[in-house]
């Protein structure tokens, strides 16, 4: 059993985690009412379906396919969808700035928290395979990767790959079974970074590890760029102060706000969130479409 709340103790609604970024609903997770299954290898290497469900306002439990595990491995499985669901982030200070803000004092009750992979390199991955394409291409591309590379349960189900198992994969699977188009070298190329120790993901989840830095590591790695920045400090490492520009928020922006969709209005909208800002124009975009699955 979790309960639902965060570092600060502040509310937090499931179901608006789940559906906090259309990332989150990528393979192998499926998003369903009030529910979220995964496919992990556990700590001993055994493949099992992950389940977190609703189970009261304040609560969820978490299950895992196959034996009851012992104490310690149940332990991790707890921590790995705690780890998912962020319930170690403190949103305290950005909820009283939004409880000021007549548009997104509704955050305040539990939303804004951002869905998590297990690991950075999933984030990053899938990140970079959203990058100048339709999401059906996306979704196709992240599909391939896990029923290509991922390992497979007892039921057939899979991981996400692993950047060794990504690494070790010829540039031929990622041209054709893929089909990852031109990014198939930095899919490739960002795996064998990662595998050979060059580059160590999961430090960038480090708070006290400057924004700059986080910055810096991510840029050095082939197919990320400005946008993918953005959109990995915002759903992955909980570092709000990037705004996610592109052509699906800037005309979205433009359309809910009647303001041109220019970057600099945005800013000046979202300034006084200060660290937050980012945080604040994603919750101020996506409050619709995430009313409207909620209903």
């Amino acid at each position: 059993m979790l309960q639902l709340r965060g570092g600060g103790g502040e509310p937090v609604i499931l179901d608006r985690v789940l559906l906090s970024h259309g990332v989150a609903s990528l393979p192998p997770n499926n998003i369903g009412a009030g529910m979220l299954t995964t496919v992990l290898a556990g700590p001993d290497g055994r493949v099992r379906r992950l389940t977190v469900r609703s189970s009261a306002t304040d609560s969820a439990t978490v299950t895992c396919e196959g034996p009851r595990p012992q104490a310690p491995e149940a332990r991790w499985w707890l921590e790995q969808a705690a780890k998912m669901l962020r319930l170690e982030d403190d949103l305290t200070p950005f909820y009283e700035l939004a409880a000021a803000d007549q548009e997104l004092a509704w955050v305040a009750a539990g939303a804004g928290r951002m869905l998590a992979a297990p690991t950075v390199f999933e984030e990053v991955v899938k990140t970079i395979c959203t990058t100048n394409c339709s999401w059906a291409a996306t979704e196709r591309m992240v599909k391939a990767l896990v029923e290509t590379l991922g390992t497979a349960g007892e039921d057939g189900r899979r991981t996400f790959p692993t950047a060794e198992q990504m690494a070790q994969a010829t540039p031929s699977v990622y041209r054709e079974l893929v089909r990852a188009g031109y990014r198939a070298r930095y899919l490739l190329e960002c795996a064998q970074i990662v595998a050979s120790g060059t580059v160590t993901l999961e430090e960038l989840r480090d708070p006290e590890l400057p924004d700059e830095e986080v910055e810096r590591r991510l840029l050095f790695l082939p197919g990320v760029g400005p946008y993918a920045v953005s959109h990995l400090m915002l759903t992955a490492l909980g570092r709000y102060h990037r705004l996610v520009l592109d052509s699906w928020t800037l005309p979205t922006w433009a359309k809910l706000s009647g303001a041109p969709a220019d970057a600099h209005a945005v800013e000046a909208r979202f300034a006084s969130f200060g660290r937050y800002r980012g945080l604040a124009f994603w919750m101020y975009l996506t409050e619709h479409w995430t009313e409207s699955q909620l209903e």
